[in-house]
């Protein structure tokens, strides 16, 4: 099958690289474009406009103003309210394997991507609903939030980078529409801390998660990872379709919490689906 035409914008946001990609012949007809372009600059704004809400490092950000004690929770933006109750109940559900308040204060850097992308994926359902217009992708650093047009049969096709060759794939996800989310330490080295302990975790650690959205994926990637291989219960019961978890050469795989072949892709596609176009790639 030849590859859908596509929109693909790239843009620097959140300290990361953002790629929105829309993706359908009808792309190519310059009213559709238009509309697309639209709704592309919205997600990149949306997103954007977040970052000021949320940055840790902009001393004039609202969760920058709340750190330093020169604003209360009732006097910040809304959204940090919502992430601050969003993150109180990940703390909850993840037996503090995720904790926005590890170093002391607020900091909801582990859950704000993905609920940004979340929230600005919301901007391209209208164009999804343009005839001729397939499938649409918010891809954040790696992780993305995958969408289909209603009717449609596209089908995304992403690999899981092997920690160990950034070059190789360690498994692919057939996916119609939902998010996957990569954490780890193969990119980054050793910046994941356990907030139950306070330290590293130790070693070659790759976690992938697949759900409905990315805020749910990223959390759960990252507890995943801090969890290991020998500590899946709890993300065995989370609100999650399958995931992949790596560690120093050892491989476990489960779905709807039940433990899978390893060498069985993730997710197969859903039942009238066409075939996957392209690879995409997630990185830890």
């Amino acid at each position: 099958m030849s590859a859908l035409p596509a929109v693909t914008v790239v843009e620097p946001v959140m300290g990361t690289v953002v790629t929105v990609q829309v993706r359908g012949r009808a792309t190519t007809d310059a009213a559709v474009r238009a509309q697309v372009d639209t709704a592309i600059a919205a997600v990149i704004a949306r997103m954007r406009d977040d970052e000021g809400v949320f940055s840790t490092y902009r001393p004039d950000s609202d969760v920058s103003l709340l750190r330093d004690g020169l604003r209360g929770l009732d006097d910040v933006d809304p959204r940090v309210r919502e992430v601050e109750a969003l993150c109180r109940r990940l703390r909850d559900d993840t037996g503090g394997v995720f904790d926005a308040w590890w170093r002391g204060w607020f900091d909801p850097t582990g859950v704000v991507k993905g609920w940004s992308v979340d929230a600005a994926s919301a901007a391209l359902v209208d164009v999804l609903a343009l005839p001729g217009v397939e499938a649409a992708a918010v891809n954040a650093g790696g992780d993305m939030r995958l969408l289909r047009a209603p009717g449609s049969g596209h089908v995304w096709n992403v690999g899981v980078a092997d920690p160990e060759d950034s070059a190789g794939v360690l498994s692919t996800i057939a996916l119609a529409e939902g998010a996957v989310a990569t954490s780890g330490t193969a990119e980054r080295g050793a910046h994941l801390i356990d907030p139950r302990s306070l330290r590293p975790v130790p070693g070659l650690v790759s976690a992938t998660v697949v759900a409905d959205t990315l805020t749910v994926a990223d959390v759960w990637a990252t507890v995943a990872a801090v969890a290991g291989v020998d500590d899946l219960e709890a993300v065995r019961t989370a609100p999650v379709t399958s995931g992949i978890v790596w560690a120093d050469g050892r491989v476990r795989r489960w779905t709807g919490g039940i433990e899978i072949d390893r060498f069985q892709s993730l997710v197969e596609p859903s039942a009238g689906a066409g075939e996957p176009e392209q690879e995409d790639r997630a990185f830890g």
